[in-house]
Order: C-alpha cells, then structure tokens, then sequence
C-alpha cells in the first residue's frame, strides 16, 4: 500500500512534496493510517485533532491518544500537534444546527484558521472509497444531480483527500500489518446517522451481490466526473446564449431557453447553487403566467413576460452595519478578523492588507456592497464602480451578494478577500501600520 500511495501521490499530488500540510486526524485507523503513510515518506506535516467533547472521557481519550502516538514520531520527523477542543453541542443549540452539521462546521473553521496563521498549504484529510460509496447512497437517497453522484471529490480548493484510492479493507490490512495504532469511536457502532445505517445494513448486501462493488464504483465514478465536465462546458456556453446579467439580477431568456429541447437540465444546472428544491415548481414557472414567483431561503425567481429573473429577497440583514472599535483586534460577526500593528510589511495574500493606521476612521464599519459604490482600486488610478470591478473578476450574483466591504467614514478600505482600497496603502509617510487578516 506504501508504494502504491507514493505513486498515487507522485501521478495526482506531486505539488505536495515541497508543501506544508495539516493533517485532520481523529485518531481513528484511516487518519493514522495516513499519519503513517506520510512520515514514512517524510512530507512535511503537522496533526489537528477536534475534542467534539460528545462522548465525554472517551472524547478526552481520544485527544490524548494522538499527542501520544505523534510523540512518538516527532523523535524522528517533529511533526506538530494542535488540538482544540469545542462545545459542539451548545453551538449546534446556538445556530438550529444538527450535532453533525455544527461539528462538521467547527472542525473546517478551525482548519481553515490553522492554515492561515500558521502558513499550511494544504489540509489533508482521511476519507477513502468507502466512505466515497456511502456519500454516493446519501445523495442518491435524498434526490440529488449529476453533481451529487460522483462521491467525494479528490480536492476541494484547500482541502486534499489523498486515500480515496483505497477501501476501508485495504487500509485495515496495512494498519494491523504494521502494527499501528488508532481508536474506535463507539458511535460508528451505531444506527442513528444514516450514513452508519448504510454502512452497516446496505453496504454489505451490495458487496454481497457484487464482491467487486467498490471496483465498479470506482469506474462509475471516472465516468460520471467526465460527464460531468461536459455538462459544465455546455452548460457555459449555453449562459452566454440565455442570461442576461446585471447588477442584482439574472434574466433568463426564454425565447432562447425554450429553443432548448431539455432546458429543464440547464435550468438546474444554472440555480441549483441558490439553495432551490422545489425544482417542479421552477420547470413549471417557465409556461406560467406572469407574475408567479418560486422562493428559496435567500432568492425569488419571477416570470416576467418572456423571462426569468432571478434576485435575492429583500433581507434586512443586507442592510446591516457592524461596528468595529480601534482597540479590537479580532473580530468574529459577520466575519472573522484580526488586527494586529506591524514594524513592516511582508508578503500577503487574498486574505490580508496593510494599511496607514493613521489614515482611517473609527469606529471602522462592516457592511454589503450597495448599487452605487465605488473604490480606488489598489495600484490603480482613478476610481471604479465595485459593481463594474466585480463583473471583469466575473463574480456570479450569488458570490456578489457575500461579499463585504469594510469602510472608513463611508469610503471603500476593502473589498474583503478581493482588493484594497489605494487610498489607505502603506506610504513612506506612515508611522503605523496595521495588518487586517480574514481568519
């Protein structure tokens, strides 16, 4: 299994040799299995382990499992241990979340503030061909696209999932013949979660009637990834043809959209990512009257004569302000911040500025974008309308409508995550520099 997860890694990842990796680990046999993989071939990686705090001592054994066994490799490799632990059921409580959900919501913050503080590249995680298999009946389960059918993907921006080569009785194999360690999590012997009920009562009738189901499946799954992205590409080049943009809105053609002979497809394909269900409701709206709407949590769609149009619902929270004092230096809503003065400016990233502390105004403020805004981009002359800046950088309006702007009496400092505002740059002039982070 060693070679094969080096030539695994070499053919698909060989961009991870030279990076810094964070590996999730549970303490569980496919984590450690993949802690073991990784310093035998010498990566440079650290371990992260959640404490959900679920399963009370057995939690807290968990947690003290891992820094004992990465103890036990750092006299070798040094690979680093963080571990955090959360109140899952509280904020699960907190936010009308399910224990899963929250959990699930805690654990890929808090990597993502790991990778950005302590410079990661890369978060691995141990998900194999099982576990790809039982996401596969999920999705299937609940009614699902294309999308939802082709397990779980290799790599998701930051996040890598280098074992999914692997079945779980592969890596059972390697873990009991090189005497390596993990725990058990007794809730994985239960029926409460549906993924456990399929792991346990479906899965294996499956293998049953088929012994080489998870080969199959693996072949399924290359097909429908290349259906996929010829769905993607047509599905492009066909916007181009039916949408119509503009600031706060799409306008769906549908002279052109009716020219199609399965425009139902594109119509799915184009609003799925806005949170609709009621997909019969949407294919009906096509040959409705006008004026009939269809509503999701955060979007209407609306016939109007011979379109759709598609905006978001009028939200108070849009028009939402959020102050933030000089003498903070984090802040958690809407976003997480943190502020903190430097001697001098180093590298940054999509995710930091450098700004002349001097040059803003307290109480700095966090808000939407609204029509009409305009900002001195950053290395550039003269002035842009936001709306404009986020058309070239081909922002969809779901994406639009989550961005923030952080302001200085009324002006633009920063289009949060995109670009900084020239008028607040470090200069020769400037005594005190203040770093802003996105955590």
């Amino acid at each position: 299994m060693l070679t094969t997860f080096q030539n695994h890694l070499n053919k698909n990842f060989p961009f991870l040799k030279e990076k810094r990796l964070l590996l999730a680990t549970s303490g569980g046999i496919d984590s450690m299995v993949l802690v073991h993989l990784l310093h035998q071939l010498n990566y440079n990686f650290a371990v992260a382990h959640c404490n959900f705090q679920l399963r009370g001592e057995e939690s807290d054994a968990d947690e003290n499992f891992v820094i004992n066994q990465v103890s036990i490799l750092s006299h070798r490799a040094q690979p680093r241990c963080f571990t955090i632990k959360f109140d899952t059921k509280k904020f699960a409580s907190d936010y009308n979340l399910s224990i899963q959900l929250a959990a699930r919501k805690l654990r890929y913050d808090w990597f993502y503030e790991l990778l950005e503080k302590e410079k990661f590249d890369y978060i691995l995680t141990a998900h194999h061909l099982d576990d790809s298999l039982e996401t596969f009946l999920i999705n299937l389960s609940r009614g699902t696209g294309l999308d939802g059918l082709i397990g779980i993907p290799n790599q998701n921006d930051k996040i890598i999932r280098p074992l999914l080569v692997f079945s779980r009785d592969e890596i059972e194999t390697f873990a009991n013949e090189n005497n390596i360690s993990w725990r058990e999590d007794s809730s994985n012997a239960s029926d409460k979660y549906l993924r456990n009920k399929l792991r346990h009562n479906v899965v294996p009738i499956l293998k049953e009637l088929n012994p080489n189901l998870l080969t199959s499946f693996e072949k399924t799954i290359q097909n429908l990834k290349q259906s996929q992205s010829m769905v993607d590409d047509a599905s492009k080049l066909v916007y181009k043809i039916v949408v119509e943009e503009s600031e706060n809105e799409l306008k769906f053609n549908l002279k052109e959209l009716l020219k199609l002979p399965n425009y139902d497809a594109y119509l799915y394909q184009w609003l799925k990512d806005y949170g609709f269900t009621a997909w019969d409701d949407i294919y009906d709206l096509v040959h409705s009257q006008s004026g009939k709407q269809v509503f999701c949590e955060n979007f209407l769609l609306l016939k109007d004569r011979s379109y759709l149009i598609l905006s978001p619902k009028s939200d108070i929270n849009r028009n939402q302000i959020f102050k933030i004092d000089k003498n903070s230096s984090q802040v958690n809503i809407p976003l997480k911040f943190a502020f903190c003065n430097v001697g001098d400016i180093s590298i940054s990233d999509s995710n930091s500025i450098f700004v002349d502390e001097d040059q803003l105004k307290f109480p700095l403020e966090l808000r939407k974008w609204q029509e009409g805004d305009i900002f001195h981009p950053f290395g550039m002359q003269g002035t842009k309308k936001v709306s404009k800046y986020f058309k070239d950088e081909k922002l969809s309006l779901i994406d639009k409508l989550n961005k923030w702007l952080l302001c200085s009496d009324n002006q633009i400092v920063w289009i949060a995550g995109m670009r900084q505002d020239e008028r607040f740059k470090v200069t020769t002039n400037t005594t005190k520099i203040l770093k802003i982070t996105i955590l």
